[in-house]
């Protein structure tokens, strides 16, 4: 780094980014997040910490235009007491939450009732200006939903579904009939690979609820133990790898008296249950395919369990899930996506509403005939949108960006990702953001000491999406600088886009620690088209491996001061995998890696999310050989950092283990660095900070001993 050129601030600023990055969950804690909109479009609920490094969730309201405080975990008796129940920290580790205290909630129907969860005890609130009260349950409290009259609170408790009214008198609907049982949760599969995270939806009249059961009995037992403490027991979980048996999920309603009805479809040949619901029209529900290509979506009579297929989409290759659907307007039409030649359409009632070109994203909500939904005509913004007979297609989130909301009532609340960072506001009427009257919600997050400077580059034949990160010390043409590429580069993420995220902050400090970082969304990232997304089916690591490869010499004919001589590459799960990969093919181009969690054989992955992409293991074995790392160790040839959490359920540690022993079995040198007690996000905020020094010094002692240059 070209020191003397930097002011003193800027000297601290870059050295303590990292910890800065750390304590303040990447940037997440502060940001207003999870919004409940008023049925009349007044009040919005939300919960936020009280600071960028406070990890403590609390629950807000806003009206007229101020901020109230609802419920504060430090100020509750007995709140935070005890410890919290094991299916509610798997559910904050498939859903990567980051804070403690209140997390999540859900209200009643008229949004006047809010239950949440503090270490297993259960609290309610009333949003009229009353204090938050605890209500009596069973046991340890997981996933607590009003009913929508606001009489009665669901919640799951030791696996069991119970319901129970406010003075606590407590109804047991559903007990669980082993310890393999449970009623009202999502099961792995669906909370990590469907973006399903709830196990149970009330009827509109609050007197059933209709409740997923699973048995994870037929799934493969895994067991996590922490080598830093031989003297704890491993922990048992069920995973279900690819190839091997899913756990058997069911669907029953239950009558607060106590009826039972089964829910009927031929779970044979649809074993998946993607997405459920009750609306006014009844309980729907949406099943899967084993191979994927076939997702249908049922109507459930209530009183016989019985279904009718209300719709049907099939592909060749996979039917992607677009979050939020299905759902139904008031008049009954089905809203749903539709995948056509290169452009996914938002249809409501079989007719597209979108235009070719722009690809719908998620449904955030119906309300009427009114549909919100995200989508996005560029590949670096993403906008909500809403559909309206009578009013068209607006798009109301205006500036740069990637964004999400909520809405009813005529009121919609924009929020995500801008230049500046991270933002929310309220918008009331037909405007759109920026017009009268649009109302900040306060960010309280920490502002970072890094500021983005990235060049957006648009590479080669593919015109593949990149961000070029230059240190904000160098001048053009002074010299060369070594480059570090910097993706995910798979599915269900893009990295490169017009907004702040802690991942444009990262990238910009290895730049400012001399690299030029290169970052590019290669072929299967989302948001441009089926077609786009679809050219890795078989083959995960082809295609996106080509691109980070065809993106470099595009970006160094760009820009001359890109030395490919010294190339490094790093990333964390599918990019650390890519990562590997890199070097291991491409020692010619790639001169070292870190490579953080990286799914080295892909037949340990989860059944739905790889059979996704590569098909059955036992029908398509080329296609896990031909992507997978295990095999291959023997052609490595460049340095190569694997860093893996020991805690990992998601990307488990075997994969880094078992391709270490292989590697030091071929004589390829190469270290190991194990995170104990490390989930797939680690949460430690020492590690967190001291793991960007680690990289950068691996990396850049790499590549000044000469093992850059043949």
């Amino acid at each position: 780094m070209h020191s003397s050129t930097l002011t003193p601030e800027q000297s601290t600023n870059f050295a303590d980014f990292p910890r800065q990055f750390a304590r303040s969950r990447r940037f997440s804690l502060g940001v207003p997040r999870h919004f409940t909109v008023s049925p009349d479009g007044r009040r919005v609920l939300f919960v936020r910490t009280v600071s960028g490094t406070d990890p403590v969730g609390r629950l807000w309201q806003y009206e007229d235009g101020a901020e109230r405080l609802l419920a504060d975990p430090a100020l509750l008796v007995g709140a935070g007491s005890g410890a919290v129940p094991e299916e509610e920290r798997l559910r904050r580790e498939r859903a990567r939450e980051r804070s403690v205290g209140v997390v999540s909630y859900a209200t009643d129907d008229a949004a006047r009732l809010v239950a949440f969860a503090l270490s297993g005890a259960l609290w309610a609130v009333r949003t009229d200006g009353g204090t938050p009260f605890s209500v009596p349950a069973a046991g340890p409290v997981v996933d607590p939903r009003p009913s929508p009259d606001g009489r009665y609170v669901a919640y799951v408790s030791r696996r069991c579904f119970h319901v129970v009214d406010l003075t606590g008198d407590d109804r047991q609907l559903a007990r669980a009939e082993g310890p393999e049982i449970s009623y009202g949760l999502a099961e792995y599969a669906a909370a990590e690979s469907m973006q399903r995270s709830r196990g149970y939806w009330w009827a509109p009249d609050s007197r059933r609820v209709l409740v997923a059961k699973v048995d994870t009995s037929p799934v493969e037992r895994r067991y996590i133990s922490d080598p830093a403490d031989p003297t704890k027991p491993p922990q048992a979980i069920r995973y279900p790898a690819a190839g091997t048996a899913n756990a058997e999920v069911t669907l029953e309603i239950r009558a607060l008296e106590g009826d039972r009805v089964e829910v009927e479809w031929d779970r044979k040949a649809y074993e998946y249950v993607v997405a459920a619901g009750w609306d006014a029209h009844g309980p729907f529900v949406t099943v899967q395919s084993r191979d994927q290509r076939i997702v249908r979506t049922l109507a459930v009579d209530p009183e016989t369990g019985a279904t009718e297929v209300l719709h049907e989409r099939t592909d060749p290759a996979w039917v992607e899930i677009t979050e939020g659907t299905p759902a139904r307007t008031a008049s009954g039409a089905l809203v749903l996506p539709e995948d056509e030649g290169d452009t996914r359409y938002l249809t409501v009632g079989g007719q597209r509403v979108t235009p070719e070109g722009l690809q719908l994203c998620a449904v955030l909500g119906v309300e009427g005939e009114r549909v919100l939904f995200t989508a996005s005509d560029d590949p670096l913004e993403t906008h909500v949108w809403c559909h309206e007979p009578g009013h068209g297609l607006r798009r109301l989130s205006r500036e740069p960006g990637r964004f999400t909301g909520a809405a009813r009532g005529g009121t919609v609340v924009l929020a995500g990702l801008t230049p500046r960072g991270n933002e929310a506001g309220v918008l009331r009427g037909a405007g759109a953001a920026g017009d009268p009257p649009y109302q900040t919600l306060t960010s309280l997050a920490e502002e970072p000491l890094i500021t983005p400077r990235p060049v957006h580059l648009t590479l080669g034949e593919r015109k593949l999406r990149g961000a070029l990160y230059l240190p904000s010390w160098h001048e053009e043409g002074t010299g060369k600088l070594p480059v570090l590429l910097d993706p995910y580069g798979g599915p269900g993420m893009q990295l490169v886009g017009r907004a702040r995220g802690w991942f444009t902050c990262v990238s910009q400090w290895f730049a400012e620690q001399g690299f030029a970082v290169l970052v590019v969304d290669g072929r299967g990232t989302p948001n441009r088209g089926p077609a786009w997304e679809k050219t890795i089916h078989g083959d995960q690591l082809g295609p996106a491996l080509e691109d980070q490869v065809d993106a470099l010499r595009a970006a160094a004919a760009h820009c001359g001061d890109l030395d490919l001589t010294r190339v490094a590459i790093r990333g964390w799960s599918f990019g650390g995998f890519l990562a590997a990969a890199a070097v291991l093919y491409h020692p010619e181009i790639f001169h070292a890696a870190v490579a953080g969690a990286p799914p080295t054989d892909m037949r340990m992955y989860d059944t739905h999310w790889k059979e996704r992409y590569l098909g059955h293991p036992e029908e398509q074995p080329e296609n896990y050989e031909r992507t997978s790392l295990i095999g291959h160790g023997h052609l490595l040839s460049r340095p190569l950092l694997l860093v893996h959490g020991l805690a990992d359920d998601n990307v488990a540690a075997a994969h880094t283990l078992r391709f270490s022993a292989e590697l030091l079995a071929a004589g390829k040198p190469h270290s190991v660095l194990p995170l104990p007690g490390a989930t797939h996000l680690p949460a430690d905020d020492a590690v967190n900070a001291q793991l960007l020094y680690f990289q950068r010094d691996f990396l850049m002692g790499a590549l000044e001993e000469g093992t850059g240059k043949d």
